[in-house]
């Protein structure tokens, strides 16, 4: 066993990568757990610096032969974990680096656009939505959460590492679609069009933006359309999160219904 004490410098290390923006913003370096989450990581080609693992929790081996790999006991393991039930295994991986330029999008791009949004579960969800609707790009604008922080690398069960993800200032994200000729649809429930009875057949990105605020000033002013979600009951809005699944999933049953 490499590491059997909870006070090993490398310990305190990772906890400080878990829970401090900034020691992850210097070192440029994230935290993965779950055998899952680095298996798809592993597969977009991201290499790990170190591996964590603690042979009473992992059931299943996982052999990189490029990156360091620690050993631990459980309680270490527990210590440096962010999950409920820890599957020992733990990867530190460089951050990522995509801009706008690396971009590669499909002849009628789909870009979901997530302003200011400030939870790691929603941002989580909205990374699994992109996902599964196969868009072309996220873009991340203005965020109150770090789009690496481990608890959005959980909520997104790695599909953070599989969605073209770019943080980038809202002035410079809409120069991006406008260069793109994709419409700008903002989510609101101020709109009067139903997200239904819009065509998402065009290129087109989807903004949407906090729970308690709604999208900024900026981007309802240089929206080109703005559709709401009906609302039946008492409250006027959803989840972020599930809004953003709702239109994506409307402009995906829209193009499939044209392919067919």
């Amino acid at each position: 066993m490499d590491i059997t004490s909870l006070q090993n410098p490398k310990v305190k290390y990772v906890v400080k990568l878990r829970e401090d923006k900034r020691q992850r913003r210097q070192d440029g370096l994230m935290l993965v757990e779950g055998y899952d989450e680095l298996t798809l990581a592993l597969s977009t080609g991201l290499k790990p610096q170190t591996l964590l693992t603690a042979p009473e929790l992992a059931s299943v081996s996982m052999d990189i032969p490029s990156a360091e790999t620690i050993t631990v006991t459980r309680a270490v393991f527990e210590k440096i974990s962010y999950r409920d039930n820890p599957d020992g295994w733990l990867g530190i991986f460089p951050i990522p680096k995509t801009a706008l330029e690396d971009l590669k999008l499909s002849a009628s791009p789909l870009v979901l656009v997530a302003e200011s949004v400030e939870k790691p579960g929603n941002l989580g969800a909205i990374l699994r939505t992109a996902d599964a609707a196969h868009v072309d790009a996220l873009l991340v604008c203005d965020p109150r959460v770090d789009v690496w922080n481990p608890n959005v690398v959980r909520a997104s069960r790695g599909t953070v590492f599989t969605v073209p993800t770019v943080e980038v200032d809202s002035p410079n994200a809409l120069a991006f679609l406008r260069s793109g000729k994709m419409r700008v649809l903002a989510a609101t429930p101020s709109a009067e069009v139903l997200y239904t009875d819009v065509n998402l057949k065009e290129p087109v990105a989807i903004a949407v933006g906090t729970e308690d605020e709604g999208l900024t000033d900026f981007w309802m002013r240089n929206a080109d359309v703005k559709v709401k979600i009906p609302m039946l009951g008492k409250v006027n809005s959803l989840n972020v999160s599930i809004a953003t699944a709702l239109i994506t999933y409307e402009c995906v049953r829209q193009r499939s219904k044209e392919a067919s």
